[in-house]
């Protein structure tokens, strides 16, 4: 029998949910859930799937097994929450939540609960992210040294003003980093490692009416002694793909959105030659470089069957909260020590207290 789904925000990122949800076997949809009842109609009329216009009646349905959220991100915790109470196993989109307190109730509300919580970062997914990931645990970049994530995406004023929840500290929780690079950063975090110390800078340059940064500019140490950059924004025009570069003493390999575009190590291994014809058949497209709905669901599609599997087999996902967690805390990290002007060392020992934002929610 197929393992019932259930949707919790019915806007944009829930139909790319839907069509991931269509592409994994042993899984259906069968109820979507929005406080806006439209935005549920459209979904159940998109994909067949039952109606809801309040969560406690979702969580009754005795057909869904695993509640997918897409909530805005400060909205993450009590639909969460209130699904590891009800058994229901857990899948959160990216950020896992806006603060680490709150990050942290999650993961102990589904431990305690026994069900799998999982974090949506699909580009862990990609065979681009595997073979990079493949080769740093095989030590073939030697010395790890530098490793950079850039994200110089484009977002029109119209997409801030699309939503009241946008460019928010409340529910976006953070700008270019913790809504859009947030991918990027977990990607860095996978491949080097724990970030020991952040210095950064954030600015508002190129928007209006919102309160978050649309610049962020941060340099990095690793634990490993090795060093690296983030950067963000939402102020490039016209968009260009995220790139993920990491270097050694003995090899570099770069990603461009799913492509990779460089791959040049010391000692050559067997794959390298299938990976080097891979290259020339590049087929990233946009990538929400600079449209958020131009991207595929095949990562979240991925995403999904690993936590199936999870499930079934009573292990632990690729991707769980406390994996979940971890770009949250860099995040917050990087707006720490750009509003202070100072280094800022991890883990935090506790949420940065952030002037900018002004929140009642420490949840």
């Amino acid at each position: 029998m197929a393992t019932g789904f259930g949707i919790v925000g019915c806007g944009m990122i829930a139909h790319f949910h839907a069509r991931a949800i269509a592409d994994v076997r042993g899984a259906r949809l069968v109820a979507g859930c929005d406080t806006v009842p439209a935005a549920a109609d459209r979904l159940a009329e998109t994909t067949g799937c039952k109606a809801y216009y309040g969560l406690r009646e979702m969580l009754a349905d005795p057909q869904v097994d695993v509640v997918t959220i897409g909530t805005p991100s400060g909205a993450h915790l009590d639909p969460a929450v209130a699904a590891a109470r009800a058994g229901k196993h857990v899948i959160v989109e990216k950020p896992l939540e806006i603060t680490l307190r709150r990050c942290d109730k999650i993961i102990r509300e589904c431990e305690k609960a026994g069900v799998v919580l999982s974090t949506i970062f699909p580009s862990r997914f990609h065979s681009s992210s595997i073979e990079m990931k493949r080769a740093v645990d095989a030590g073939r970049f030697g010395r790890l040294t530098v490793g950079d994530a850039i994200v110089k995406w484009y977002r029109t004023q119209q997409y801030y003003d699309s939503g009241a929840w946008r460019g928010t500290w409340e529910l976006d929780g953070g700008g270019a980093l913790m809504n859009q690079a947030i991918h990027s950063v977990d990607l860095l975090c996978w491949l080097m490692g724990p970030v020991a110390e952040i210095r950064a800078q954030t600015a508002l340059l190129a928007h209006k009416r919102i309160a978050v940064e649309d610049v962020a500019m941060a340099t990095l140490q690793f634990d490993s002694g090795a060093l690296g950059i983030i950067e963000a924004s939402t102020a490039i025009y016209p968009g260009y793909l995220k790139r993920i570069e990491i270097h050694g003493s003995a090899g570099s390999a770069i990603m461009e959105e799913e492509d990779l575009i460089k791959w040049d190590f010391a000692k050559k291994g067997p794959r390298d030659a299938a990976i080097h014809r891979k290259m020339a058949e590049q087929v990233s497209g946009g990538g929400g470089a600079a449209d958020p709905a131009a991207i595929g669901h095949h990562g979240h599609a991925r995403q999904f069957g690993d936590v199936l599997k999870a499930i079934k087999k009573g292990t632990t996902p690729a991707i769980d909260g406390h994996e979940g967690r971890r770009s949250v805390e860099v995040i917050l990290g990087i707006y720490k020590a750009a509003e202070t002007g100072r280094a800022v060392k991890l883990p935090l020992k506790s949420d940065p207290v952030l002037k900018a934002r002004k929140t009642g929610m420490g949840g």
